[in-house]
Parts: C-alpha cells; sequence; structure tokens
C-alpha cells in the first residue's frame, strides 16, 4: 500500500503530494484525511493522506506513523480546501492548515492532552485495616465510582494503599474543558408579524441566500433560533456566525437556554485545549448548532440543515493575512454543497450584499421595526460650538443627560473609537513626534502601564519628558483614547464605569466578564471601542454617546462612509432595547456628512443609493471588483523595484483594468517591513486570473513577498 502525503513546508514552492510505502502493520490505520509522521530529507514532518494506491514504479521511503484514529480532514473540508487554495492564490497546506484548530493542524508539537478524571471502584470488599480506610470504602455504599480526589481528602496515604492492595481500581473518565451552566428555558415568545413573514420566507432543504435588513432590536435572533429549532428537528445541523468574540458570551448564553448542550462554541478567545475538545464535540455529533467567529466556518459538520451570519457587513469576516478568504464565500460554498440556506443578517448591510438582494441574487427580508416599537431619538452635536464653550470632550447636551440617566438609575454606553490614553507626543519647540522606530506610525500612551506603544508591532518604551532631539522639556500630548476618556469620566461623574476595549480585554474571559457584570448593572456606564458597537443587549441602557463620531471619516479608504455609517447605527441600536425610551447623542465636527445624517434618521436607503452614486463615478465596489497586489520585504528599493516591474507586465499584458500604483501602503512600514501596493479595478474575474497566477507562481521563492487579495476589505 502507497499514500500520498501532503507535508507542512513553509516553503512557497512546495504545493505537490509526495508518495510514500505504508508498513504492514499500519496498513489498518490508513484513510484518507488523517494525519501521519513521515521522513523529508534530514527532518520528520507531519502531512495529510490525500491518496492512497496500489502500487509504483519508483523507490519510496516508509511513513514512521500514523497520528490520527479518525481522519481531521473529511471529504468536504478536503474539497473545500483545495476551493480556497485555488480562490485565494495559495498552496493547499497553507488552506488546510487554516481550517483546523491548532490541536489538528500538521504541525510537530501541536497535538493537545485530552482532559481526563480520575475515579475509583470498589473492586474487592475486604475487611478495612484503619479507620480511614474504613471511611473511603463507606464512599461506595451509595456509588459505583468515587472520584479520587475525594478519597484523597480522607487520606492520601490510605487511598494509595487500597489502589496497591487492590482494593480499589483507577477508571479514566475523558471530560470537556467547557460546560454548559445555563438552565433550559422553554419560554414561548409571541413572534411579530415582520419575525413569522421572515421565518415563513426561508425554505429549508434547498440552497438560496437570504438576506435579513432588520433594524437593530427587530428581533433577528428570535428568527435565527425559530429556524434552527426547525433544522434540529430534522437531525440536522447549525452554524451561527458572529464577527466579534465580544458578541460570543450573550448570544452563546441565549441558544444554551434554548438548545442546552447541543451548542458547542470556535472563536479565538478559547485556549488550544478548549478549540479541540469544541471541535471533537461537533465531529462525534454530540452537537448540532456551533457558534463562533470566522474560523467556525469551517466547523466539520456532515449533516448541515442552515448556515446563518450574524452582523453580516462586518469587515472582521474576512481574514486578512494568507489565506485571504471571506467566511461569506466560504458559506456560499458549503451551503451550496448541502443545498441548503444561507442566511445574511445585519441592521446595515454591506453595499455588496444589498446589491445582490436588490437584483434578487439574494432574497431579501425587511424587518422595519423593533420588538418593542421604541426606536430612540438622536441628537447630533457640533463640536466646533462646543469648543467655543470651552467643552472639549463631552458637549453641555451629553453631561446633561448623563447626569439625567445616573439620577434615574439607568445605563449609559459611550464609544470613542480609539484606544489609549493620548494619540500623539510632540515637542511644541522643534515638532519632533515620538514614532515608532519599527512602523511608520506615532506611538500611543498608554497610562495604566505609562509606556509609549505602538498598536502594530508592540513596541513599547517609557513616556518621553525630554525631547531627544532638541533636548527641550516643552512636551506635549494630543489626541483622546478611551483610557484618558476614562479618567475624565470619573472625574466628572460619581458612577460606576468600565471599560472595555483591545487592552482590557486581553486577558481570558474577560470579555464574558465585562459583559455580565454591566448586564447585571454592577456599573452604570460602559465605555469602549468599536467592539461594543454591536449586537449586545442591555434593557438598561437609555443613553448612546458617541465622541468623534465623524473620525472613521478622515481614514483614505474608499469604505469610510460606509463604516461610519455602520458604526454609528449599529452603536445607536444599543440604546433603548427595554421599555423605557432610548436617546442617542452623536458628536463630531462634519455632522452634515450624509452617512452621519443617514445614521441619525435611520436610513439605510437614502445612504445606499447616495453611495452608490458616488462608487460608480469612483469604479468601486459593487460597479467593479477589486485586487490589491502588496508587495513587502525589508529593502525599499527592492519592494519598490518589484511593484514597479508588476505595473509594467500587467500593462503590457493590455488586461482589461484599471491598474492604480504601486503606491506605500497606508502604513507604509511595519516591524521593519516596507509595504507597497497595487489596486486593480476590474469586471470579469475570468479575464484578471491567469495574470494573478502567473505573478503569484513567479514570486513563490522570491527573497520579495508578494501577496494577492481579491477583493479586499480595506485599502
Amino acid at each position: 500500500m502507497f499514500v500520498d502525503i501532503l507535508v507542512e513546508l513553509r516553503t512557497k514552492k512546495i504545493d505537490e503530494t509526495y508518495t510514500y510505502s505504508v508498513p504492514l502493520e499500519l496498513q489498518d490505520k490508513i484513510k484518507i484525511g488523517k494525519r501521519v509522521l513521515v521522513p523529508f530529507g534530514k527532518q520528520k514532518l507531519e502531512g495529510f493522506i490525500l491518496g492512497i494506491k496500489n502500487k509504483v514504479d519508483f523507490k519510496t521511503k516508509d511513513i514512521i506513523s500514523v497520528i490520527d484514529d479518525n481522519p481531521v480532514l473529511n471529504s468536504e473540508l478536503l474539497e473545500l480546501g483545495a476551493y480556497i487554495s485555488k480562490k485565494t492564490l495559495v498552496n493547499k497546506i497553507m488552506a488546510y492548515q487554516t481550517m483546523l484548530p491548532t490541536a489538528l493542524k500538521a504541525k510537530q508539537k501541536s497535538n493537545i492532552n485530552k482532559k481526563y478524571v480520575v475515579y475509583l471502584k470498589l473492586v474487592n470488599n475486604i475487611e478495612p485495616t484503619n479507620k480511614t480506610q474504613k471511611q473511603i470504602i463507606e464512599l461506595f455504599k451509595n456509588n459505583d465510582l468515587v472520584l479520587k480526589s475525594e478519597c484523597q481528602k480522607i487520606s492520601l496515604g490510605s487511598t494509595n494503599t487500597l489502589i496497591k492492595n487492590k482494593v480499589l481500581e483507577e477508571v479514566k473518565k475523558e471530560v470537556y474543558r467547557l460546560n454548559n451552566n445555563e438552565i433550559l428555558d422553554h419560554t414561548n415568545i409571541n413572534l411579530t408579524n415582520e419575525q413569522k413573514e421572515t421565518i415563513n420566507k426561508i425554505k429549508l432543504g434547498t440552497f438560496h441566500p437570504y438576506l435579513i435588513h432588520g433594524v437593530t432590536g427587530s428581533g433577528k435572533t428570535e428568527v435565527y433560533m425559530n429556524l434552527i429549532e426547525k433544522v434540529i428537528k430534522s437531525n440536522k445541523e447549525a452554524i451561527v456566525l458572529v464577527p466579534e468574540i465580544s458578541l460570543t458570551p450573550q448570544l452563546v448564553m441565549t441558544f444554551r437556554k434554548r438548545f442546552g448542550d447541543l451548542v458547542a462554541i470556535l472563536h479565538s478567545g478559547l485556549s488550544n485545549g478548549e478549540k479541540y475538545d469544541e471541535w471533537r464535540k461537533i465531529e462525534r455529533k454530540e452537537v448540532k448548532v456551533v457558534i463562533g467567529a470566522r474560523s467556525a466556518i469551517f466547523a466539520p459538520f456532515t449533516n448541515l440543515g442552515i448556515i446563518i451570519i450574524d452582523e453580516e457587513h462586518s469587515s472582521t469576516y474576512k481574514q486578512e493575512n494568507k489565506p485571504c478568504y471571506h467566511a461569506v464565500d466560504i458559506a456560499l460554498w458549503r451551503s451550496k454543497k448541502h443545498n441548503i440556506p444561507l442566511v445574511l443578517g445585519s441592521a446595515t448591510p454591506s453595499i455588496e450584499s444589498y446589491t445582490r438582494a436588490m437584483q434578487n441574487i439574494y432574497t431579501l427580508c425587511e424587518m422595519k421595526n423593533r420588538v418593542n416599537n421604541n426606536y430612540p431619538e438622536t441628537i447630533l452635536v457640533d463640536m466646533k460650538d462646543e469648543i467655543r464653550k470651552n467643552n472639549r470632550v463631552i458637549s453641555e447636551v451629553l453631561d446633561k443627560k448623563i447626569k439625567e440617566k445616573l439620577e434615574n438609575k439607568e445605563q449609559i454606553i459611550i464609544l470613542l473609537n480609539r484606544r489609549g490614553y493620548t494619540t500623539i507626543t510632540t515637542c511644541k519647540n522643534c515638532g519632533y513626534t515620538d514614532t515608532c522606530p519599527h512602523c511608520d506610525i506615532p506611538l500611543t500612551y498608554h497610562k495604566s502601564i505609562n509606556m509609549m506603544r505602538c498598536h502594530y508591532c508592540g513596541y513599547a518604551h517609557p513616556i518621553i519628558k525630554i525631547c531627544p532631539k532638541c533636548k527641550s522639556d516643552n512636551i506635549n500630548n494630543y489626541g483622546l483614547g478611551t483610557e484618558k476618556l476614562e479618567s475624565i469620566l470619573k472625574e466628572k461623574y460619581n458612577a460606576r464605569i468600565i471599560r472595555m476595549d483591545q487592552d482590557t480585554t486581553s486577558n481570558k474571559g474577560s470579555h464574558e466578564k465585562i459583559i455580565s457584570s454591566f448586564y447585571n448593572h454592577e456599573y452604570d456606564i460602559l465605555l469602549g471601542t468599536q467592539m461594543i458597537s454591536k449586537g449586545l443587549n442591555f434593557p438598561n441602557v437609555t443613553l448612546v454617546g458617541v465622541i468623534n463620531g465623524d473620525a472613521s471619516l478622515n481614514i483614505p479608504d474608499f469604505r469610510s462612509a460606509e463604516r461610519t455609517f455602520q458604526l454609528l447605527n449599529q452603536v445607536a441600536g444599543r440604546s433603548g432595547r427595554g421599555k423605557k425610551q432610548g436617546e442617542v447623542i452623536i458628536q463630531g465636527f462634519n455632522i452634515n456628512h450624509y452617512s452621519i445624517i443617514c445614521a441619525c434618521n435611520n436610513d439605510y436607503n437614502t445612504f445606499y443609493n447616495e453611495e452608490l452614486r458616488i462608487r460608480k463615478t469612483l469604479k468601486y465596489s459593487p460597479y467593479y471588483n477589486l485586487c490589491m497586489i502588496r508587495i513587502k520585504g525589508k529593502n525599499y528599493n527592492e519592494v519598490n523595484l518589484e511593484a514597479e516591474k508588476i505595473v509594467k507586465h500587467l500593462k503590457e499584458k493590455k488586461i482589461d483594468a484599471i491598474v492604480l500604483g504601486p503606491t506605500p501602503s497606508l502604513i507604509p512600514k511595519i516591524n521593519d517591513i516596507y509595504y507597497m501596493q497595487i489596486i486593480i479595478k476590474y469586471k470579469k474575474t475570468n479575464l484578471i486570473m491567469p495574470e494573478l497566477e502567473f505573478i503569484n507562481d513567479y514570486y513563490r521563492n522570491h527573497k520579495i513577498i508578494v501577496e494577492i487579495d481579491i477583493n479586499p476589505i480595506r485599502l
């Protein structure tokens, strides 16, 4: 017997299988999709079995061992990996590795131990020789198995003696690291007419994409759960994707109240051991529903009945490093494969998705009303007027409303989409700016650690008090981050304040802890970055304040208006979700921009039409497809030279496309690596792909790295 093995090798040029022979004693264990250990030159490497054959006409080496009891890649995942490889122009091993949790990747030292609990069993009921032995044996009167730790609490020595004398026998039982602590709640919820119409519109058992355009608070989650209930009754399975880890705890709690132990979780906040356990629950058919972030789309279900992507507009569904896949593309592929519906839901659908709905590629389901019929009122505040009154951070109206809500024992959410204390440190004397020596960006001051930190490479140093250039002590700090805003709020109000950003959620379980403590009203004000803007449900929040609501408009990206509209509309939707009327106050300097006015009026259609008009003029998506070629390396001149060569090649080929660049990337240097980019606007993918494949192959083993991102989410 011979097997074709795809090995884990970092080099880009290797994308082929190698044939090995299988020793007789291992032949019964061979199955496609399992991992094996093989000799490769002087190394020992892990790889996946992709083919089995009976004879070859050349000399082969034996495989060393078979790692898995069951295949880690089923037939669908093997096919999907080949699709990702072709679609994103990466080699197959990279595609397969992306789909698997760390414990199951073909990579040595990635194996994770299973977790066991040790019980004891009474196998020989003899007369005990002392008091503690008697107490231990008495534990088995009403129990067949007793935890070894319980026996050891009585006496470690007596427990060991009884095991040694074969009175007690150890029994190991595997346990999962994550447990479900929720109590099932079968309360019947009265659905609104819009919810019923949407549920009836979505046909199970056939492939079709649906877009639920439902305002915040319209009850999309209840629609998802009703659909999943039907899927489970027909003995099928469901995948539910959410864009942020921060959304997972609340959604998991809601789903577990309805579906109990049938729910598994997959996201980057879990430990490698927890991911391994959850993956095996899915493989063993112990669960019917998977909830998770982007990578949960690869859950190894074999009998899928529905895929749901909540907040489908979120940029986090696109992986920005290789392979640059989009979870919606993978979901469409899997839905077609299983002949099932794909449901995309959002209060602010992406321009691309809504266009597909307008063209009847997706079926549009509208949910225009909140379940409580109570949409928040929005006030726009021009900070140019406020600064004249010396209100630099918190406007007069926001200040008044915060005090009012605190007095009424109601809760408040404040959004500032920038973390840290201050964002730029400069010398007033000579203009020196404290920037990262490895990246082309200013360092951000973090007061809690009293350090200047780079948000791209992690470089940090103590705050400067003397200018290193002119030795002046006239140092000034500009900008506002969540950490500084927290200290301003604490000075200004007698309130319990909790901050939620990347700095306060770096520890395991911190998202869950912050969300549940705010939900239980242990805090009055939740302050955070965009991670608090989507999907969270706090019934007692009656005020949302947005600081610098127009800041994202200043990012040089054609999607900046869309992101601004989505962020403001989503965060506004956190207010007034209970019985009380909600209010929203948005502060900014450019409050007359159409994206901000439409977000305030909850007017998606006007925003959509204006955005389409601009994109048609500028030849952007959805009228044109985009491709970004990113060129990176340690030597700027070499990077620039190769970028120019690529542009020259594309122009000489006279492809039907607009080629822009090369230009330095938005951040030209990160971690001592220089970045250039080329943007291609095109209409027909089949005409551009051969050239992209040629460029990709040409740079497979080049010292300058070239990455191709088709339909990038950020430019």
